[in-house]
């Protein structure tokens, strides 16, 4: 969840890759928690860290971003897309595939 993202960052995880939109795999199982993170949630995560000390004891504040699965910048398009993503429906409206 929010606190096991905020320790791995503060551990030096620079990337929260691998968040899917509308993930079911892990509901279908059974999982009660930590399936969907909203970028509005992920970036109140991020900025509410302490800032990273640099090599040169410079802090540094973290600034999160979308990327996409080639690490480039993901579009303002894409970024709108996931700001409107719809809510994932309850667990016992997934069904199984």
């Amino acid at each position: 969840g929010a606190r096991g993202a905020a320790m791995a960052l503060c551990a030096g995880a620079n990337d929260l890759g691998g968040t899917l939109m509308n993930e079911r795999i892990s509901r279908a199982a059974g999982a009660a928690h930590g399936q969907e993170m909203s970028p509005t949630d992920l970036r109140q995560i991020i900025h509410s860290l302490p800032q990273d000390i640099g090599s040169r004891g410079q802090a540094t504040p973290r600034i999160p971003w979308q990327r996409t699965t080639l690490y480039a910048e993901a579009s303002a398009e894409r970024q709108q897309a996931a700001e409107n993503a719809k809510p994932l429906l309850p667990t016992s409206e997934v069904a199984a595939r």
